[in-house]
């Protein structure tokens, strides 16, 4: 079950919502006001919390654009990328995935059609440090990456990037050097694989039906959740996360749910959403594409990257 309150990115109602394990909105963004003159927030598809628990890191894939918003103010306090317009330039990024900050302030993302992962800070024009580049779209890390949607760090300063083009994930370090690289076993588009356990990792399968994989750095599967049909089965999930105690949360996209997994039992333990029906009233969503718990819980603070602090809530 949750340990607590959970933060989604609701894609297509353009908002980001925290719901309480019992299901109620404990907080919504944005609201009216929030927004200053001339600033939109659309199709939001991740959103994680800083190190500190106190800004949260938003990632509008399909509007290119990273976007920071301070808790306590309600307020975007820094952006990065061109709203609406993609590119490889300044200030440019051609759909960002999986934006997180960084204990040292800057926020790592994987910049998908640029094939390339990039360290941003709001100090500099562009990015701090890059791996990949644009064109060079195939799997040859460090110099190339497959079309990356995920870079999660890793509690040794690592990360791990998912490839979808090849359906690979590597360790990799900021030098370049590659530690690992696997192919996810059964998967033909993998999402946002990240650290389940030491040693163990969590990637999902965003296809329908889809699928959710344990496994390690040999690329053997050690659990799997793939119903091919029922109430039970997963339409496009794209982001898993481990929860303290073992069970796994997910957002299943296309279903308009997000499902709490007990993978000892093999049953699904909580839900909120409707299967497939979308909504923006209560108990709705409409296409949840991202999700963390709020901190102390978050994954920054689960892997061990940092010592979150409790936030707001």
């Amino acid at each position: 079950m949750l340990p607590g309150p959970i933060i989604i990115a609701d894609k297509k109602n353009d908002r980001l919502v925290v719901v309480s394990p019992q299901g109620q909105v404990l907080w919504q963004w944005p609201q009216p006001g929030d927004l200053a003159a001339g600033q939109t927030f659309l199709i939001p598809d991740d959103v994680f919390f800083s190190p500190d628990g106190k800004q949260i890191i938003a990632t509008e894939e399909d509007q290119f654009v990273i976007t920071q918003i301070d808790i306590a103010t309600r307020k975007i306090v820094w952006r990065y990328g061109t709203p609406g317009t993609h590119g490889s330039g300044p200030n440019q990024l051609w759909n960002p995935d999986d934006a997180m900050m960084l204990p040292d302030g800057t926020v790592i993302a994987a910049d998908i059609k640029n094939c390339r992962l990039v360290d941003l800070a709001p100090s500099s024009p562009g990015p701090l440090w890059t791996l990949g580049r644009p064109g060079a779209c195939a799997h040859n890390p460090p110099t190339g990456f497959g079309s990356p949607n995920g870079v999660f760090p890793l509690a040794n300063g690592h990360f791990l990037v998912t490839e979808i083009n090849g359906s690979w994930v590597d360790e990799i370090d900021r030098t370049g050097h590659v530690y690992w690289s696997t192919h996810v076993p059964g998967l033909t588009y993998p999402s946002d694989s990240n650290q389940y356990k030491p040693g163990q990792y969590l990637t999902v399968g965003y296809t329908n039906p889809g699928q959710a994989v344990i496994f390690d750095a040999s690329g053997k599967a050690l659990w799997r959740w793939n119903p091919s049909s029922g109430a039970d089965k997963l339409n496009h999930p794209s982001l898993a996360e481990g929860l303290p105690n073992g069970d796994i949360m997910l957002n299943d996209d296309f279903n308009h749910r997000v499902i709490v997994i007990d993978p000892a039992q093999n049953k699904i333990v909580w839900q909120y959403g409707h299967t497939g029906v979308a909504g923006v009233e209560p108990g709705y969503l409409n296409n949840p594409d991202g999700i963390d718990l709020v901190p102390p819980h978050s994954y920054a603070n689960t892997v061990g990257t940092t010592q979150a602090t409790p936030g707001f809530w």
